[in-house]
């Protein structure tokens, strides 16, 4: 964020981080089957950072576990998204992070789903369109000054919840 350009949404709702997930022993286990689950998908998502301001998606209750559906056996993943305001002009770089993010953590078997949760965006549609749209995303990502937006997103922080 540039000093002295106006934010869309200057005083955002800050939500309560969920605790880390505890690891267990079968978590530790090579040789247990580990499907990859909705709690998983939400942790590598949680942190990415919103484009506007120094929080995180999750902070910003901009992504929600509930909101992740995962199906190991049929290798798709699905994340809707929620912005924080109706017509949000960084919706498209939001769902284009989280959908990088997957990208780059997941198996290629996983067919990848990232859209606005229904009602919360006045063009929902087109961000949508635009983030289901493969070639669409192959070319924004080799925008380098897209892309280093887009990794910026995806820098942990350090706050843990």
């Amino acid at each position: 964020m540039s000093g002295g350009t106006r934010l869309e949404n200057a005083n955002p709702l800050i939500f309560q981080r969920t605790g880390e997930r505890l690891q267990t022993a079968n978590d530790e286990d090579e040789d247990v089957a580990d499907p990859i689950d909705d709690r998983e998908i939400f942790d590598l998502i949680r942190s990415i950072n919103d484009p506007e301001h120094p929080l995180s998606l999750e902070e910003l209750n901009v992504v929600e576990q509930m909101r992740v559906r995962v199906n190991d056996q049929e290798n798709t993943v699905g994340v809707e998204f929620t912005p924080t305001i109706p017509h949000c002009s960084m919706a498209t770089l939001i769902g284009l992070s989280i959908k990088v993010k997957l990208l780059r953590s997941l198996p290629e078997r996983f067919k990848i789903d990232v859209h606005i949760t229904p009602g919360t965006h006045a063009s929902e549609d087109a961000v949508n369109k635009q983030l289901a749209d493969k070639e669409r995303v192959a070319a924004a990502l080799e925008n380098s000054q897209l892309l280093e937006v887009v990794n910026q997103c995806l820098i942990s922080n350090a706050r843990t919840g």
